[in-house]
């Protein structure tokens, strides 16, 4: 099966060896996501909310790229640097995502790149 680039203005450009996102037949593959603000591809102010708002905002432009939504995510991997922003992740989750959500992993790590405290990527499915 072959592979299709995903890649839209609306999200932050790659910042190393791999694409926004690949379709492969209906399933498309999200790389990470951090909170990047395209149009400058510097990191957002404001904050862990102000992050994972602007996390969000990049995934759905790359998921409205690969002519999907958000909605079509079946599977959200979190990676979060402090896991006592666990319950602020849900809140701003539940401004995106309505019943049946995706499943999900939240996970805690060291670091991120450009010293982002939250990460996101998934799996979308269309059609």
């Amino acid at each position: 099966m072959s592979k299709t680039v995903i890649s839209t203005d609306k999200a932050p450009a790659a910042i190393g060896t791999y694409s926004q996102a690949i379709k492969v037949g209906d399933t498309v593959y999200l790389s990470g996501q951090i909170p990047l603000v395209p149009a400058t591809m510097q990191m957002v102010e404001g904050g862990f909310e102000a992050e994972a708002v602007q996390v969000f905002e990049n995934l759905k432009a790359v998921c409205e790229a690969a002519g999907g939504s958000l909605a079509d995510i079946a599977k959200l991997n979190i990676f979060l640097t402090d896991l006592s922003n666990f319950a602020t992740v849900n809140e701003v989750m539940s401004r995106y995502f309505q019943q049946p959500y995706p499943a999900r992993a939240a996970i805690g790590v060291a670091s991120l790149p450009r010293g982002a405290q939250v990460e996101m990527d998934g799996v979308m499915v269309l059609g």
